[in-house]
Formats: C-alpha cells, sequence, structure tokens
C-alpha cells in the first residue's frame, strides 16, 4: 500500500512501508527453503536421543538410553552398507479410567539415530541387547588386511 496516496508520506509511515514489503519477501523466500515435515520430524527425533559411542580394538559399541521400552519397539538396521540405523516408538500409556495426568514429562513419540560406520566395521557382525534399559550395540570391526608383500622382479641381461 502506498501512504503518500492517502497523504501520509512521513518519514515514519515511508519505514514502516518499507518493513512491512521487506517481511512480506522475506516470508517468500522461506517458504522456498522450508524444511519439508518429514525432515523436521526426524531433526527432532535424532536431537531427542542422544547416544554413547565408545571404540574398543576389536568393535564399535553404541550406548543409548530405552527407558521402559520392550525389545519389539526397538528396531537396529543397517542402511546402505555402512549406516547403523537405531528406531522406534515409545507409546503413551493406556489410561486407566478415572485417572488424568497432572503432569506429563516423559517423551513420548518417535526416536530415530543414524551413524555413519566406517571402513573396517563388519557390518555381518552387529549384536544388540537391551538391558535395565540401557540399549547396547556392537559392531565388530573386520581384521586389517595383510600387509602387502614387495614384488621382486628379476632383471634380465640383454
Amino acid at each position: 500500500m502506498d501512504f503518500r496516496i492517502v497523504g501520509l508520506d512521513s518519514p515514519l509511515f515511508s519505514t514502516l512501508h518499507h518493513m512491512i514489503d521487506a517481511s512480506d519477501d522475506a516470508a517468500d523466500h522461506r517458504s522456498f527453503n522450508a524444511p519439508t515435515r518429514t525432515y523436521v520430524r526426524d531433526a527432532k527425533a535424532m536431537a531427542s536421543t542422544p547416544a554413547d559411542v565408545k571404540e574398543y580394538p576389536n568393535s564399535y559399541v553404541f550406548i543409548i538410553d530405552m527407558p521402559g521400552l520392550k525389545s519389539e519397539d526397538i528396531k537396529v538396521q543397517v542402511e546402505e552398507d555402512n549406516v547403523l540405523l537405531i528406531s522406534g516408538e515409545r507409546k503413551r500409556e493406556e489410561e486407566k479410567e478415572g485417572a488424568k495426568y497432572v503432569r506429563m514429562e516423559r517423551r513420548i513419540g518417535k526416536f530415530m539415530r543414524k551413524f555413519v560406520l566406517p571402513e573396517n566395521a563388519n557390518t555381518d557382525a552387529i549384536s544388540a541387547v537391551c538391558q535395565d534399559g540401557v540399549l547396547t550395540v556392537t559392531v565388530r570391526k573386520l581384521p586389517p588386511p595383510e600387509p602387502k608383500k614387495p614384488k621382486t622382479i628379476e632383471v634380465k641381461i640383454a
């Protein structure tokens, strides 16, 4: 809207006019670069799932707290031959008749973590154990390659 038409051509209204135009441009620009709902959901799921990763001489160990979850609620998979994916869902307990939440602080919903495995990870030797609410995923390392022996080439006399 042009404020000069209404007779409001003071510097204050001119500044307001430019601010309104700038915010409209920013809103249009943001819509083109806005993340998808799936991306936002996955980012939240990953941020809410902290993990410890340890390296041992023969393995990598991933430790994630999973209180109150059953083994059927947790998935451990390998994607693209080198990405370890740990995911699942914590469901809300069924409410008993006459009971209502006064406070609800425990997280519910989906969770997920992805880890790119190093080249020496043996994706055929992965084990997962959930004990006392702690998931431990162990990925064995491949044995180191044998060092190449130098090849001796016989020198012939011409």
